[in-house]
């Protein structure tokens, strides 16, 4: 009885010493430097994103936090990168809707669970997504678009930045609800879409402010609806599809971005992460910044975040099925 006590205050023993520095680490974090992973390249929505709560963050926590872009594969390669990390909150996922909200309804194999695989911290802003045509395209509004459209059946390419991205699945839905016979051109981000869609590749396609700011400045594209409940602050003579006559619930769509860890890490970094990102998020500077790359800040933190996928979930099921967007 005594040798079984003795194991049992061994193994208790050995247990707190196992426990101690998970705690300290816990209660040092942050110790070095943060990684943001941004499944996306470099000047898009998602980066701008990044980069400005890196900033912020970063001051906060007294660490420098990086950004790395990790493109491919419409936004799962770095998603996926994320999942393999050690989940210390080291290293987290700053990503727009395509891997967190649509992937698991269009790609056959999606090498993660995002319930299962994450934990979900918040989301940090949404945006409407800009309908834009190359400046040569003879329209300035949805009705003369249509009839544009209706003249050159098969013959009009529309450009996105990803296989499986909102902009694709959008721009698909009124391709094929509306029977126009468009093709789609799919590219690696939001910056080389752009810039083909202003130098003529594409005729038109979906986009963010963020990442078309320079090209509607210097009027290569023309933007002529906005995909959202209303418009937007930098854009305010551009009307809402509604607003032209598209009614749809599905073009009130908006994209979001979103902060998530790999599933394990602490609840206590978890918590500190979602606290400070939270307050980030809802500062009147932040909001300002957002607001010059069409930005919204959302209500904040993982409950919410919960809710916000499950209430989407069904109107993205919805959005596939119309418009056929699958992939391999």
């Amino acid at each position: 009885m005594r040798i079984k006590t003795a194991l049992a205050a061994v193994a208790l023993a050995l247990g707190f010493a196992a426990a101690a520095p998970a705690q300290a680490q816990q209660a040092n974090y942050p110790s070095r430097p943060i990684t943001l992973v941004v499944p996306a390249g470099a000047g898009g929505g998602t980066d701008v994103v990044a980069r400005v709560l890196a900033d912020e963050l970063g001051k906060r926590l007294g660490q420098a936090v990086v950004v790395d872009n990790k493109t491919g594969a419409s936004g799962m390669l770095g998603t996926q990168a994320v999942v393999r990390a050690a989940p210390d909150g080291y290293t987290l996922l700053v990503a727009y809707s395509t891997p967190v909200f649509y992937a698991h309804h269009i790609f056959a194999k999606v090498p993660y669970d995002i319930r299962k695989d994450f934990a979900f911290i918040t989301q940090l802003a949404s945006t409407s997504l800009v309908m834009m045509v190359n400046a040569k395209v003879p329209v300035k509004n949805m009705q003369e678009f249509m009839a544009w459209a209706q003249q050159n059946k098969g013959k009009i390419n529309y450009g996105s930045y990803g296989q499986g991205s909102a902009g694709h699945l959008m721009s698909a839905y009124l391709s094929d609800s509306r029977k126009l016979e468009m093709t789609h051109v799919a590219y690696k981000s939001e910056a080389p879409h752009i810039q083909d869609l202003a130098g003529g590749v594409v005729s038109w396609g979906l986009g963010t402010i963020a990442a078309a700011q320079g090209v509607l400045k210097d009027h290569r594209i023309r933007p002529i609806a906005i995909y959202g409940p209303r418009r937007l602050a930098e854009l305010p003579d551009v009307p809402t599809m509604a607003e032209q006559g598209f009614a749809d619930p599905e073009f009130n769509t908006v994209a979001w971005f979103t902060l998530l860890a790999p599933a394990g890490t602490p609840k206590p970094i978890l918590a500190r992460l979602e606290k400070e990102a939270v307050e980030i998020i809802h500062s009147t500077p932040m909001k300002a910044r957002f607001q010059v790359f069409g930005l919204e800040s959302v209500p904040g933190g993982s409950a919410q975040f919960h809710k916000d996928f499950d209430a989407v979930d069904p109107v993205i099921q919805k959005l596939v099925k119309i418009s056929g967007a699958k992939a391999e």
